[in-house]
């Protein structure tokens, strides 16, 4: 069985149940599992790389309501269905229900970019950054053309919901970096809504935490195995993750053309974040480079011919990624 249907075909705001893809585990096959695999090695990748959203490249692969369902399947109700069944009946009808041989294929995807592309991706984001950014602002243009072209029958509020989002990626993205020493209570704040920018599309996770002065925390807890503030964190994340995904799968159920607009508005501004010109105060070049400036002012350059073949690479690659997606879910 393929992923759940999307809702994307039918009436823009009539409910559209995403409740069927946390069967669809059991029938996958082999191939469909390789998919998404590789589906969740974009993933891994796209998240990588601070201001790009793995949930944005799961839209564009056709994943993004399969995901959300599997996700907020997981819950207390969990412990009912097991001993409805009990034994090892009850814990295949748990697997079942939160869709776990999807989760589980695409946790080894993102890992396995986490493993094998964080190395590479870091080495060119401080050594190469126009370069590496030039790449991903191609990508997230053509993410924003595509995931427009989805959207039916534009009307006022759906417009305002683009431009609310628009705004709202642009002023995080905008926002100084807090650095302050932060507490047990404020990291597992910063891990909820943290996750909560992993999953939604156009807003990233570790920018986030970036953002709330958590991320060298983070790195060094996770370095030195720092389990108190490791399980802290996670425990944020796991509940920021049951909360929003049941919200946003609400969300996508009844209003779907409508939020779409909103997270395609997120992913239009984070445009801003992943700018590819950049220079640090001074106007110099370094690892402190977060000021945009136009490609005529870049110190080197504007590096047409590179840059702009970068661009259109990461246009054409998400532009297939698009096409795999919606060549799945038809199948």
């Amino acid at each position: 069985m393929t992923a759940s249907p999307s809702p994307r075909q039918n009436e823009p705001s009539a409910p559209q149940p995403l409740d069927k893809s946390s069967t669809a585990a059991s029938s996958d096959s082999p191939k469909q599992l390789f998919g998404v695999y590789i589906r969740g090695m974009a993933m891994g990748a796209a998240d990588i790389v601070p201001g790009v959203s793995g949930g944005t490249i799961a839209l564009i692969a056709g994943i993004y309501e399969r995901l959300i369902n599997a996700l907020s399947s997981i819950g207390p109700n969990l412990w009912q269905i097991f001993r409805q069944e009990g034994g090892i009946k009850g814990l295949v009808a748990v697997w079942r229900q939160v869709d776990a041989t999807f989760l589980l294929f695409l946790l080894l995807g993102i890992a396995t970019s986490f493993t094998t592309l964080a190395g590479i991706i870091k080495h060119l984001l401080d050594n190469q950054p126009l370069f590496i950014w030039s790449f991903f602002f191609g990508l997230v243009v053509a993410t924003v053309f595509i995931l427009l072209s989805e959207i039916q029958r534009w009307n006022i509020g759906r417009v305002a919901l683009f431009v609310t989002g628009l705004v709202a990626a642009v002023v995080i993205s905008s926002l100084p970096l807090l650095t302050t020493t932060p507490s047990l209570p404020y990291l597992f704040f910063a891990g909820a809504v943290a996750i909560c920018a992993m999953i939604l599309p156009g807003i990233s996770g570790s920018f986030i935490l970036l953002l709330l002065g958590a991320y060298d925390a983070v790195l060094e807890a996770v370095h030195s195995l720092n389990f108190t503030i490791i399980f802290t964190v996670i425990a944020g994340m796991a509940t920021g993750l049951l909360l929003f995904t049941r919200a946003l799968k609400w969300l996508l159920s009844r209003y779907y053309q409508a939020t779409l607009a909103l997270l395609t508005g997120f992913i239009a501004g984070s445009l801003v974040k992943v700018w590819p010109w950049k220079v640090d105060a001074l106007g110099a070049l370094n690892s402190n480079a977060i000021n945009n400036v136009m490609p005529w002012q870049y110190p080197t350059g504007p590096h047409w011919l590179t840059t702009v073949g970068l661009m259109l690479l990461g246009a054409i690659l998400v532009s297939l990624l698009s096409w795999w997606g919606t060549r799945s879910n038809r199948a």
